[in-house]
């Protein structure tokens, strides 16, 4: 006997639990599905960041001396494996292509009319969870050793400030060690994003708004989705535990979305950054107070409940390889130059996840083609956590016919 569900929502990070939130809380009878429990894939690890200044999504890089830089392979900020350039020549080089300056901000004026929603999301579905306390104010710094990048990135900030209401405070040299001095001397200064929250616990955040989801009467089960086929009622979703038949069906798997959609005939030229995290103690003297980025190397460090949170930058491989000591090794390396006094390792193995990314740098969200009664939202690449919310306040008001807060139309699923 099948069970039963008006809509079910493949999928348990940030994203899919935010969607069956969001559609629960407009009267939807909702399942959520996923082989993990909440928020313990790719939501799991994270910088933990609400970045409502990241208006203007990760381009590629254009600059000659940078393509090189990378083709040598030696960055912290990027590893690739070679088996795997084969397989990148075509999404690279549309990823490329967008990334050219006018299209860029092109781009980035649909990216932005999702971004510059998130703090407003996250704060209602937090307020109502019951989990504000999860939530840190004071932003994020991003400090820059070079003086040429900084320069680079303020012109940036500037842009960002007269287009889309980002704030933020430049800071020298002496500025960067009056807000964190256990940073080492000598860098050239950054920028003191002030708007964004940090999340001190990624996890429980997710776990918060699956708990909230579930006292208003949606329904969690673990298992593994195995496809999903039209009936003549709805649509049938085959389980390792046995089917679940549902009116709707909403794809939200992240990087393994396509493992579903290409049997319906979908084919997103989705590609995968992998990412790393680990744990470390607090330096003992003086404490690291906000969030880190190493502009000029591309990692983070970020203070959290289980200690100092150091994300990698990116690892180029296949999403189901075995795990690379690579890219943590390089990070760790440079974190240790920055933050002289940080402590030991707390994890026992280092954490990995994996990001869908989508050559035009925008999430995938809407109707699947061809198919009434199947939605997708995936691809949200290094922005889940700060666009869960959104994306599934954007999506509920297509689903059940309100009008939506904007445009649907650049994320549309038949765009690729």
């Amino acid at each position: 006997m099948a069970a039963h569900g008006e809509v079910v929502v493949l999928g348990a990070g940030i994203v899919g639990v935010s969607i069956a939130l969001q559609l629960q809380l407009r009267g939807r009878s909702t399942m959520l599905l996923d082989q993990q429990g909440p928020g313990e894939g790719t939501s799991f690890g994270n910088a933990g960041l609400i970045q409502r200044e990241a208006v203007m999504p990760h381009p590629f890089p254009r600059a000659l001396a940078t393509l090189l830089s990378y083709a040598r392979n030696q960055s912290t900020e990027a590893y690739y494996r070679g088996t795997m350039l084969p397989r990148l020549a075509i999404p690279f080089m549309q990823y490329w292509y967008n990334s050219q300056e006018d299209r860029h901000r092109m781009i980035a004026r649909h990216y932005a009319a999702l971004i510059t929603h998130c703090l407003d999301d996250h704060l209602a579905l937090a307020g109502a969870a019951g989990a504000i306390d999860l939530l840190r104010p004071g932003g994020w710094l991003q400090v820059h050793e070079k003086s040429e990048s900084l320069d680079h990135a303020l012109k940036e900030a500037a842009f960002k400030a007269g287009n889309f209401a980002v704030a933020y405070d430049a800071l020298d040299s002496a500025g960067v060690a009056a807000m964190e001095c256990s940073l080492r001397p000598g860098l050239a200064g950054g920028i003191h994003w002030t708007q964004p929250l940090a999340v001190v616990d990624p996890h429980a955040l997710t776990r918060a708004y699956l708990n909230y989801f579930t006292r208003l009467g949606g329904e969690f089960r673990t298992s593994t989705v195995q496809g999903v086929e039209r009936r003549s009622t709805g649509w049938r979703i085959a389980t390792v535990h046995g089917p679940v038949d549902a009116a709707e069906v909403v794809v939200a798997l992240g990087a393994w979305s396509p493992d579903v959609t290409g049997p319906l005939g979908y084919h997103p030229p989705l590609f995968v950054k992998r990412g790393y995290h680990m744990h470390y103690a607090q330096p003992e003297a003086t404490a690291l107070c906000h969030p880190v980025l190493d502009a000029d190397q591309g990692y983070m460090l970020v203070p959290m409940q289980r200690g100092i949170r150091l994300t990698t930058g990116a690892e180029f491989a296949h999403r189901d390889a075995p795990p690379s000591a690579i890219p943590l090794t390089r990070a760790e390396a440079q974190a240790r130059r920055l933050l002289p006094a940080l402590g030991r390792r707390l994890d026992a193995d280092p954490w990995m996840g994996v990001r869908p990314c989508t050559p035009d740098m925008l999430p995938i969200i809407g109707r699947a083609p061809r198919h009434p009664g199947v939605w997708y939202a995936f691809g949200h690449c290094h922005q889940g956590l700060t666009l869960g919310p959104t994306t599934g306040r954007l999506l509920a008001e297509m689903m059940v016919g309100e009008t939506p807060f904007t445009d649907p139309a650049p994320y549309r699923p038949e765009r690729f």
